[in-house]
């Protein structure tokens, strides 16, 4: 006989917290360091092959 397991409330709102301080603390600052090197990294490459801009 399989056994259903329910979640309750207080779990559930542990759960969500914990998912609020991993996308607050942890994704959200690596995906914007990411982003931005990412973006950086582009700009550098780019000016090696053709160049600094010029007026």
């Amino acid at each position: 006989m399989p056994q259903t397991t329910e979640v309750d409330s207080e779990t559930l709102k542990r759960r969500e917290w914990r998912m609020f301080i991993f996308l607050a603390v942890f994704l959200a600052p690596i995906l914007a360091i990411a982003i931005v090197g990412g973006y950086g990294f582009s700009v550098w490459f780019f000016q090696m092959i053709y160049g600094p801009p010029t007026h």
